[in-house]
């Protein structure tokens, strides 16, 4: 499975670190939390494949978004995975252990007209 996802997977990934406000939250556009670009690569230790790895392990399905973040102090590796079942699940893996965080399954708003 990661050879077919392994390329749009290092796209998405190599536009986060290329284009900051393609991919990154508020807290990397300058007026938030610190953190630039190179400093999340520079204290990421885990690469997205292994990270990509052990989100699959902990929520299978088909990733469609991995991008390289700053929580809580942390640099985070958030992968996303839409399951079967159709809900996507946010694996947030820590890129200095590799370990998953916690997780956390998104669910579908449905408006109403």
């Amino acid at each position: 499975m990661i050879k077919h996802l392994a390329v749009p997977v290092l796209m998405v990934a190599t536009l986060c670190f290329m284009s900051t406000s393609a991919c990154s939250g508020e807290e990397h556009r300058g007026t938030g939390e610190a953190g630039t670009v190179s400093e999340l690569v520079k204290d990421a230790t885990v690469p997205i494949d292994q990270a990509i790895k052990t989100a699959l392990e902990a929520a299978p399905g088909t990733v469609v978004e991995a991008e390289l973040e700053k929580k809580h102090d942390k640099t985070v590796w958030e992968v996303e995975v839409l399951g079967a079942d159709g809900k996507m699940t946010e694996v947030p893996i820590d890129a200095e252990t590799g370990t998953v965080i916690d997780m956390e399954t998104k669910h579908d708003k449905k408006e109403t007209h």
